[in-house]
């Protein structure tokens, strides 16, 4: 392991809550130690006439004496603090910050809206699968919501506009009331506000929606948990929630799975800003990532542009973190590679996906070993898909969780995990047979002839007689290796070749 990490911190006082994030960084990635979040509803706190009253900033402060008193120790170039819509806007924020300064104990940057834009960015980029295709991503925040377009790690357009679920929330749903009247309202002014824009970032423009922050994620939790969306934010999702909230007529009567006490307030005004994003924006359904404000911030500290998939640095830091046999996991990959090139053939090409995901979790495959050798396929497959893995997608992280644990044992496990996939079946096996003959943790010396095919029943394994016989231990293994597979519906048919 590397000798030495370097800790960041840093601090977000958006217009609804103050976050604190501190970091590991090691390499070329971070690795959360500590957060701390704060609802301070900044933006509530705002007059008629755009000045902070005491009592917000009184409650501001108290966090703030909060998280300078966790970073007492850091020195000024490992934290960095941003303030946003709020302080962008209230004519007095010059002398809160002077007062919040001296409560945190490191200057405060006020950041304008697109530059927020361009760090919302960054961090969503960074927690996303590498691709080449356009996204648009779009974070409502308390006082005001970003639009950005980009493709990889580069920002290509960005826009910020004032409106937000807080300011929404207290403008267009005072008390709480829910009102067919009251969403129209809403929902007209937002899409007013996003019209001017809306040309550029049309879906021809896109490819991808995003949606970052926590609005996104409380939408996304709510419409999966309540079975109004099977997977993200979707168009239809958001009118049943609107028609539930209706029904309930005020937020004190709602009652939903997934809607957390400290987002309920600000839920509607939230939930009418998207409406109108996607009905201007001509969004159908939008996926949610975790990366934000916060770890742009972060990425953006240490200055660096990625030139490589941000995957590959996650895998290879994980092998490192977990103590893999660096060795082992390369004899396994590549002869996993080989098997399945073997087995999938064109459909390798066809389906790039599959063939990475098993090279990903070759190298994956014993990280469960530093919890404990007993069942320490189950352990690797539960840190795959439990773990912040910077780069992958949760469903990624899912089919690779699969992989690793069918790298061993029972396969009936297996069945219900990847009935809607058979795809994978291929690249079980090839992760099998690849770990089955790297026992010895050594080299391997492979036979002339060992060749894998489809039988279109299951697969058939050609394998040189005279080498079966010279390593006994192997071909009973092999043998053996028949009997899990069928379970799956699928034969597996070990031949000798004379």
């Amino acid at each position: 392991m590397p000798s030495s990490f370097e800790t960041l911190a840093a601090v977000d006082l958006g217009s609804n809550s103050f976050r604190l994030q501190i970091v590991r960084v090691d390499g070329e990635q971070f690795f959360p130690l500590d957060t701390l979040k704060d609802t301070v509803r900044l933006g509530a706190g705002l007059t008629a006439d755009n000045y902070l009253d005491d009592a917000t900033q009184q409650r501001a402060l108290t966090c703030l004496a909060r998280f300078g008193d966790r970073l007492r120790h850091f020195s000024p170039d490992q934290v960095r603090v941003v303030g946003t819509n709020t302080l962008r806007v209230a004519k007095n924020s010059a002398a809160f910050i002077r007062e919040a300064e001296a409560r945190l104990g490191f200057p405060i940057e006020i950041i304008a809206g697109r530059e927020e834009a361009r760090l919302i960015y960054i961090g969503a980029a960074h927690s996303l699968p590498a691709g080449k295709e356009k996204r648009l991503v779009v974070d409502i925040g308390g006082g005001s919501t970003e639009f950005i377009i980009g493709s990889g790690m580069k920002p290509q357009k960005t826009e910020s506009l004032g409106l937000g679920c807080v300011t929404y929330s207290l403008r267009y749903f005072p008390d709480g009331k829910l009102t067919k009247a009251n969403f129209k309202n809403a929902e007209l002014a937002a899409r007013n506000e996003i019209q001017r824009i809306a040309h550029e970032y049309m879906p021809d423009q896109w490819q991808l929606a995003i949606g970052t922050s926590g609005t996104a994620r409380s939408l996304r939790d709510i419409l999966e948990l309540n079975d109004y969306s099977p997977d993200g934010i979707t168009r239809a999702g958001m009118e049943q929630l609107k028609a539930e909230l209706l029904r309930c007529g005020s937020m004190d009567a709602v009652d939903l799975n997934g809607l957390r006490a400290d987002r309920a307030p600000v839920l509607p005004g939230g939930l009418a800003i998207m409406l109108a994003v996607f009905e201007e924006l001509q969004v159908e359904t939008m996926t949610v990532t975790l990366g934000a404000l916060r770890d742009g911030v972060l990425y953006d500290m240490l200055g660096r542009q990625y030139h490589k998939d941000l995957r590959d640095v996650t895998v290879t830091q994980f092998k490192r973190r977990y103590h893999v046999d660096t060795g082992q996991a390369e004899r396994v990959t590549g002869l996993a590679r080989q098997f399945y090139a073997q087995l999938a053939g064109s459909e390798a090409m066809a389906n790039p996906e599959i063939p990475r995901q098993l090279e990903w979790a070759a190298k994956l495959h014993e990280i469960g070993l530093m919890i404990s050798h007993s069942g320490y396929h189950k352990h690797s497959a539960y840190i795959v898909e439990q773990a912040d893995m910077p780069g992958f997608s949760r469903r990624e992280q899912r089919q690779i969780a699969h992989l690793v644990l069918a790298h061993k044992g029972s396969l009936n496990k297996m069945v219900p995990l990847l009935s809607d996939q058979p795809a994978y079946w291929p690249a079980v096996l090839a992760l099998r047979l690849a770990v089955l003959l790297c026992r010895s943790r050594r080299p391997v010396d492979l036979p002339p002839t060992l060749h894998l095919s489809n039988n279109g029943q299951g697969f058939n394994l050609m394998v040189s007689a005279e080498w079966l016989n010279h390593n006994p231990l192997t071909a009973g293994a092999l043998k053996q290796e028949e009997d899990p597979w069928r379970s799956t519906g699928l034969t597996l048919s070990v031949q000798q070749q004379a």
